[in-house]
């Protein structure tokens, strides 16, 4: 092609390094996005002084966005601050118990034997398998395209070996005895939109992942990575286009030519990359063409991932209370395996519930106004794809008191301190993010919804049209959608390197 322009539909982080590697192949790139600022899911939202980070918050794979950086000429560690947590995170119990996840593996057998003594050797039976999924799942498919199906064939054996039929909680179940420790090692698919009842066991090497490259907070958080992203994409000589928004993609003999905005303005292209939602870019952006595989019928079979409910707020004068409470802290409810069936199987709104607390502030001093808190309260809930999907509007006050009930035993008072608030539903996420039913995470990522089986980075439904993020090979999660970009980069042909673009090198 003489065309080098390709557009990108959406700056998500999954965006973002799609951008970043079309500008390093040596297309022009054009980023639309319908929000005021960059980073998807990843932005942050500044009220009353507090900086509020709207999505995730934890980095487990820093090598990711090292390597993307690298691909593009630049460093890193240079441009963003990343700082390892220690712990990791803590999990808490109804009947006071806690669990300290960190980097220190005689610290984590300590702890473990706290909690189990009989299940010490278990636990490090468990972290052997969390290596050889590593190898298998990660190393071995994540950054690689698995858009024909020989490539899910080849490792079928290997999975057949690692007995990825089974389910993470069924594994660990089988390697330790404990109820507590069996939550302990299965809920990290939740971080991804899964039930841990039912993906497949090839996750528990986020276990192995934890324990080799740490767990690491952004400084400014994870929208500071997102706008470095950005900055990397502008010296590319790229184009981001804020508060716009895509309405069709537009294609001429089942190619792809560019994209119609909700105008009516037509931006031309030859390469089309959508890091909108897959389900909402086949059912919408593609909804005047004919589709192959990705119909309505066949995406209204998958099974998606649950929806959130998070309740964004600011305290006043409490950066010295609470100080046994840390950057990220998990507090269960009485109910694991039940929860669960209620949120991914009835679509049924419990009144008891399992809560993930992040309070940065005791990390990043900019989040809050000197002497104050910035947290944010997130819980896995039902997506509004059910039958009888919960009314938001009139549920949410009512929600809002039984979450403020469960984190008073965290941070008993908390209430009386805030300064400031929001609340995120899954109908935010439905109309902000145009997530389809509300999800949190895109399609769930079950076994049979997983590499050749998801939604594909090279669509089969139009030529020049590709898809990256969370609902696309190898899934969601920060190494998810920066990993799909690798895979994008790996499909796209390069272009001949633009005037300009070597000054990228050179800053």
């Amino acid at each position: 092609m003489s065309d080098d322009r390709a557009i990108v539909i959406g700056a998500g982080l999954g965006g973002l390094a799609a951008a970043m590697r079309l500008g390093a192949k040596g297309y022009a790139v054009t980023v639309l996005d319908k929000l005021d600022r960059t980073g998807g899911r990843g932005s942050a939202i500044t009220q009353d002084g507090h900086r509020f980070d709207l999505g995730p918050t934890i980095v487990t794979v820093p090598q990711v966005f090292e390597d993307l950086w690298a691909d593009c000429g630049r460093d890193f560690r240079k441009d963003v601050d990343l700082r390892p947590l220690e712990p990791f995170y803590e999990i808490r119990w109804p009947d006071g118990a806690k669990f300290r996840a960190g980097s220190d593996p005689a610290q984590m057998l300590e702890e473990v034997a706290r909690l189990s003594p009989r299940d010490v050797k278990g636990f490090q039976r468990f972290l052997k398998d969390a290596q050889a999924r590593y190898v298998v799942g990660f190393e071995g498919m994540v950054a690689k395209p698995m858009h024909r199906l020989i490539d899910t064939i080849k490792v079928l054996p290997t999975f057949a070996r690692l007995r990825a039929d089974r389910s993470i909680y069924a594994h660990a179940s089988g390697r330790v005895k404990d109820e507590k420790l069996r939550m302990a090692l299965s809920f990290h698919p939740l971080f991804i939109g899964g039930n841990p009842m039912h993906v497949t066991s090839i996750y528990a090497l986020v276990a192995h992942l934890e324990t080799r490259f740490g767990v690491h907070y952004a400084m400014g958080g994870v929208q500071a990575i997102a706008d470095a992203m950005a900055d990397v994409v502008r010296a590319q000589g790229g184009e981001i286009r804020h508060n716009t928004v895509a309405d069709e993609i537009i294609l001429t003999d089942g190619a792809a030519q560019g994209v119609r905005l909700d105008d009516g303005t037509e931006v031309k292209a030859p390469v089309v990359v959508s890091n909108a939602d897959a389900g909402y870019t086949y059912d919408h952006l593609l909804r005047n063409h004919p589709r192959r595989r990705w119909t309505d019928k066949k995406l209204s079979r998958k099974r998606w991932s649950m929806g959130l409910y998070v309740w964004y707020f600011g305290t006043k004068g409490t950066a010295d209370k609470w100080a046994d409470v840390g950057h990220h802290t998990i507090l269960n409810g009485p109910r694991y395996k039940g929860l669960l069936k209620d949120i991914f199987i009835k679509g049924k709104l419990s009144d008891d519930m399992s809560l993930y607390v992040h309070r940065p502030s005791v990390t990043d001093p900019t989040v809050a106004p000197a002497g104050d808190d910035t947290f944010y309260v997130l819980s896995p809930v039902p997506h509004l794809g059910w039958k009888n999907a919960v009314d938001w509007a009139a549920e949410e006050p009512v929600y809002r008191a039984k979450v403020a009930a469960e984190v008073e035993k965290l941070i008993p008072g908390f209430q009386k301190h805030i300064s400031t608030e929001l609340v995120f539903t899954p109908e935010t996420f439905r109309d902000r993010y145009l997530s389809p039913h509300g999800c949190g995470f895109s399609i769930e990522p079950r076994i049979l919804q997983s590499a050749w089986f998801r939604p594909h980075n090279v669509s089969e439904e139009a030529r020049g049209l590709y898809l990256v993020g969370a609902g696309t090979h190898p899934g969601a999660g920060l190494p998810g959608v920066v990993s799909s970009a690798e895979v994008l980069g790996k499909l796209v042909p390069d272009r001949p390197r633009r005037a300009g673009y070597e000054r990228l090198a050179a800053e």
